[in-house]
């Protein structure tokens, strides 16, 4: 990066850092009430919402994990965006009306509400574990790699920068991290597409993008199938059907449905604030692939046409020379010209850190409230609480930055793919934790027992699938497409497809359970709702019905 690159980084900064804090200095004087701290209550507006919701998600693990992803892969990735386009307004429309007519800010509150507190403390934990060994590490990581390999500097100091930005960022609470997030969105979307134009633009030469996406087509057509078959390799990750009927659901709505990280944006909103924000993201959602996988298979092509520095990808690995897929993202921003690839950077460390902070706070919000005001201080002021959560972001993130630097390189270096990284491990819980939500919500007769055998029960269910092969061997299953050959000649089910069929048996466990319980006398607490709820407005199912022919169109295309 050349000085003027620089000067433009450090400009972007000062002036979101100067926003930030007027932000703050406005309603310092709420800061003592912990609703304005962890959930802007009221004050968050529904492009503020929404831009937030895609800052806090399209992070490192995006845009430098599912880049690698495109370029290992191809278009399938995108799956996990587009289908997560339709996830939120599902979410939209039958998740967020039952957690505002019934006043839930945590999820861990709505299982103590639901439930009872023994399985909400029990979720509180696994959620802590899960966002900071999981999402943070993953975070940091795949961040710090990024800046790494565009600036030169360490790995080590880009982690201990991003990680002190956050805290920074965080300390402001969840209306500073709402609407900050806005601006970085703004300048990623934007910078991505100059990206996708550069690329394609190198592709297709003097002949314009439309060439340079042609050329892509049919040279690498193997990156544009949105459906794998099973002679696919990559059939593991992507397990052909499971990507429209099975797993990806799961995946898709336990992370923006039942995931305090995502829904904590929208929980301080009324309804349909929160819907039109919900929506906005949806739009921007549909947008990601282009200015994130389709520039990762153009590296891809660059890559096997040495039209880029090889070496710039290229790592050892056991002996030989691989492509290292989570470089991919470093090496596009190394094609954007001076001036743009200063606002890129600029705006890719800000998103980053955006989605550090509102990991954080998520974790200061469900330590706070779900475990330190019920176990540790129940008779808590706002003023002890919000104090309490600023010292939780301060040793979370921590905790993440000790984490990235002892284990980063095992779990994503070597070319592992960070993206999918995230997905698996993330998967031993969600299937789990999606059918107690699930049940919760819509059926009234689900008890607490049933929900804590989810809880303990999915997980274990998971690690069981996970090292079943090991044990058995599960070649009869390759025949109806639920295991394939992965690099070590084992037959392993995909995790994808461990994920459906482990919802399925806590959802069956669940049942047998309730039913069981029912008949003993045992009554559930359900929750207030009715089918009012779930009526939208016109202009919100207009839409919905765009998002959704998009997406038809799309597969059509590309199955």
């Amino acid at each position: 990066m050349l000085q003027l690159d620089w000067i433009i980084v450090l400009l972007y900064f000062v002036l979101v850092t100067i926003y930030g804090y007027w932000i703050y200095k406005r309603k310092k004087a709420a800061e003592a009430s912990s609703a304005d701290f962890f959930l802007a209550k009221g004050s968050l507006t529904w492009w503020a919402i929404g831009a937030s919701l895609i800052a806090s998600n399209i992070s490192a693990e995006q845009m430098t994990g599912m880049s690698g992803s495109g370029f290992q892969l191809g278009l399938a990735i995108s799956s996990y965006e587009w289908m997560a386009a339709l996830t939120l307004i599902i979410v939209a429309v039958f998740f967020m009306p039952v957690y505002l007519k019934n006043k839930i800010f945590t999820m861990p509150q709505f299982l103590h509400e639901r439930y009872n507190s023994r399985v909400a403390m029990i979720m509180a934990v696994f959620w802590l574990l899960l966002y900071v060994v999981v999402n943070l590490l993953s975070i940091l990581y795949l961040g710090a790699v990024a800046i790494a390999g565009i600036s030169g500097w360490s790995f080590l100091l880009c982690v201990l920068l991003l990680a002190i930005f956050a805290i920074f960022i965080a300390l402001g609470g969840m209306k500073v991290v709402g609407y900050t997030s806005a601006i970085q969105v703004f300048f990623l979307v934007l910078s991505g597409f100059i990206g996708l134009y550069i690329s394609l633009n190198i592709i297709g030469g003097n002949d314009g993008l439309s060439k340079g996406f042609s050329i892509l087509q049919s040279e690498v057509s193997d990156h544009f199938h949105m459906i794998f078959k099973k002679d696919n390799p990559h059939y593991i990750d992507l397990p052909g059907i499971s990507v429209l009927i099975g797993g990806m659901w799961i995946a898709n709505l336990n992370y923006w449905g039942c995931n305090q990280y995502i829904t904590q944006r929208a929980l301080g909103a009324s309804l349909p604030v929160a819907r039109q924000g919900l929506l906005f993201a949806a739009f921007l959602k549909m947008l990601m692939p282009l200015i994130i996988v389709i520039p990762g298979i153009a590296i891809f092509y660059m890559y096997q046409h040495n039209l880029i520095d090889t070496s710039l990808i290229n790592i050892s690995k056991d002996g030989q020379v691989v492509a290292d897929s989570n470089k991919a993202y470093p090496v596009l921003l190394k094609l954007l010209p001076v001036g743009v690839k200063g606002v890129t950077v600029a705006a890719f460390a800000a998103t980053v850190i955006s989605s550090l902070a509102a990991k954080v706070n998520s974790i200061s919000t469900i330590f706070t409230l779900d475990i330190y005001k019920k176990v540790f201080n129940k008779e808590a002021t706002e003023k002890q609480l919000v104090y309490m959560g600023k010292v939780a972001i301060i040793v979370s993130t921590i905790i993440g930055v000790i984490l990235t630097i002892g284990l980063g390189d095992s779990l994503m270096g070597e070319g592992k793919q960070g993206f999918q990284y995230i997905q698996e491990y993330t998967g031993f819980v969600s299937p789990g934790i999606f059918a107690m939500f699930l049940l919760g919500f819509f059926w009234k007769k689900t008890t607490s027992n049933a929900a804590l055998f989810a809880t303990i029960g999915g997980f274990i269910f998971s690690v069981i699938l996970k090292f079943l092969p090991d044990l058995i061997n599960l070649e009869p299953l390759h025949n109806i497409g639920f295991a394939v050959v992965n690099a070590n000649g084992i037959f392993e089910i995909p995790f994808l497809d461990r994920m459906a069929i482990v919802f399925v048996l806590c959802v069956i466990g669940m049942y047998i359970i309730s039913k069981i319980e029912n008949r003993k006398g045992i009554t559930p607490h359900g929750l207030e709702i009715d089918s009012s709820m779930f009526k939208t407005s016109t202009a919100f199912a207009a839409g919905a019905l765009i998002i959704i022919g998009l997406l038809v169109a799309l597969y059509t295309a590309y199955w």
